[in-house]
């Protein structure tokens, strides 16, 4: 049960994240906490299947540290990919 506290840790980051960084209006204020709770959940399952147990610091540190990790960029990413296919977009339409 103790995933649950991992897969809140990692969407409490994601919208830290998603409010730290701009073009927030580019993507959905639910992406950035989703990829950081899947992240985080995905962490801790992993270690736990390879045995590493919860009364051991990893997977909590991994409960922190792997959103952030894997948010951060993805977010970035997302965000400019969207904000070029816009501009492609109204190149295209003509519309400014």
């Amino acid at each position: 049960m103790q995933i649950l506290i991992a897969f809140i840790v990692g969407a409490v980051i994601g919208i830290g994240i998603h409010f730290q960084l701009h073009q927030r209006l580019t993507r959905g204020v639910a992406l950035a906490p989703m990829i950081g709770a899947v992240s985080a959940g995905a962490a801790w399952a992993l270690l736990t299947w390879l045995g590493v147990g919860v009364d051991t610091p990893w997977p909590w540190l991994a409960a922190l540290v792997v959103p952030a990790v894997v948010t951060y960029p993805a977010i970035i990413v997302t965000s400019r990919v969207r904000v070029a296919h816009d501009a492609r977009e109204k190149a295209r339409l003509g519309i400014g």
